[in-house]
């Protein structure tokens, strides 16, 4: 559908623009990085060794951004690319635009409209993750086997049932 086409590229162009940046100039979003890191240590997995490597975390969550967002853009894997953008765009917001932070009323009001901005993207990206182009996912899928299999089996059983029925009756005329 066209507005996929167009939805896609649209959605992920933020992506790729910030992976680029991420991997160009990690030091910018490095700091940043290390103080949220430092907080998170004991509630997310793998929070120890990025705080170890600030820069590392800020590069690999660059390079999922744009790897998301190419694979997005070219409509490759947009189920998978959508997820793994949304898992990127947390730390993201997170990072950059922690307006809870910020004394300055003119700096905190800016980063709580960015970071709206971010939880925009990713109710799109969410949605894009759920999107089956129209085809019936894996549990419709699934849900319509099973009933198709019941039915079939149910068919069957009357099948064989009329068919034990006829030959008795063959059986009984053979014998008399």
């Amino acid at each position: 559908m066209i507005v996929r086409r167009l939805a896609r590229p649209l959605l992920a162009s933020v992506f790729v623009a910030a992976g680029v940046e991420a991997l160009r100039h990690p030091a910018a979003r490095t700091d940043q990085a290390a103080h949220l890191l430092q907080k998170v240590p004991g509630q997310v997995p793998g929070a120890e060794v990025a705080a170890k490597d600030p820069d590392l975390f800020v590069r690999v969550n660059g390079a999922a951004l744009l790897g998301g967002g190419l694979l997005l853009a070219t409509g490759r894997m947009p189920r998978l690319a959508s997820t793994v953008l949304a898992a990127s765009v947390v730390p993201t917001t997170a990072i950059e635009h922690a307006f809870w932070e910020e004394i300055d009323p003119t700096r905190k009001a800016q980063s709580r409209s960015l970071f709206l901005k971010n939880v925009g993207l990713l109710g799109g990206l969410l949605l894009a993750a759920v999107d089956t182009e129209g085809k019936p996912g894996l549990a419709w899928r699934a849900q319509h086997a099973t009933k198709t299999t019941r039915r079939e089996a149910r068919h069957a059983k009357q099948t064989a049932k009329r068919e034990a029925r006829l030959l008795a009756h063959r059986a009984q005329d053979v014998v008399s």
